[in-house]
């Protein structure tokens, strides 16, 4: 028998918006040259290869060209893979042992809340083509280990962003979140959106690793803990954040199945 391999779409209650990831739970080890190629083969942002432990699962996340060491959405399908498909008990937590550490998932009602590190951001000298790249004018610029983090001067600028990504690849760092506070009526406190031509991907619909930067930029800026997210990407996916400080950020999504299928 081969190994099942289940499509989800994260950080959405609805099939075909959120970010849509592979996950793998393996009977067996495999050599990375399969899981691999095995992530060209389904050509998402992510896929996601499991593997049972005593007391939780390995996890490990693939592009279609490079392995990563930190992953939100398909952390996110993963959990909603071992739950949805009687790996683990609605009642237990999933327990991932990743190139990040332990990360935790816990299931509340219809969301999944992953208990991920904090990514701080600091002040960052700007590349001369930046602003030509990303199209617009910046309010400031930041960096972390994702990326640069900017912040632009509205929420309709980030939403009509359409970036220059053969000139972003050119960049010293050619990953970047964009941001910026949403109008007053909205629903949301912030909105965001993640091109990461050097993975591969120019633009990721829902990205949970960008939001571990974008918990403490925002808190810092908006004097509160919690938040509730979007991100702008032409399928759109809506993240809630809390982060009081400290080494750890909760993200909480929803997450629906897509298909499922055998692998050879």
């Amino acid at each position: 028998m081969g190994q099942i391999i289940t499509q989800v779409d994260a950080f959405t209650d609805k099939p075909f918006a959120g970010n849509p990831a592979a996950v793998c739970v393996l009977s067996s080890p495999q050599d990375d040259a399969w899981l691999q190629n095995i992530a060209q083969e389904m050509n998402l942002s992510e896929t996601a290869f499991l593997i049972k432990q005593e007391d939780g699962f390995n996890l490990r996340w693939f592009t279609p060209t490079v392995e990563v060491p930190l992953c939100g959405h398909a952390t996110l399908a993963s959990a909603h893979v071992l739950w949805s498909q009687g790996h683990l008990l609605t009642n237990e937590i999933a327990r991932f042992y990743t190139k990040s550490g332990l990360l935790i998932a816990k299931l509340q009602g219809d969301w999944i809340e992953l208990n991920f590190p904090v990514n701080q951001s600091h002040e960052a000298i700007a590349p001369p083509t930046l602003a030509e790249a990303l199209g617009v004018a910046y309010k400031s610029l930041y960096q972390n280990t994702l990326g640069y983090l900017v912040e632009l001067d509205s929420e309709d600028l980030v939403r009509q962003l359409q970036p220059n990504f053969q000139l972003l690849k050119t960049l010293p760092v050619p990953d970047v979140i964009v941001t910026s506070k949403t109008h007053r009526n909205s629903q949301y406190d912030f909105v965001s959106r993640f091109f990461a031509p050097s993975l591969g991907i120019n633009e990721d619909p829902v990205t949970g690793a960008a939001h571990c930067c974008l918990a403490a930029y925002w808190r810092d800026r908006l004097h509160k803990d919690e938040f509730l997210a979007y991100q702008a990407s032409s399928r759109g996916g809506v993240v809630k954040v809390r982060y009081q400080g400290g080494d750890r950020v909760f993200l909480a999504g929803q997450a629906v199945t897509v298909m499922r299928g055998e692998l050879f």
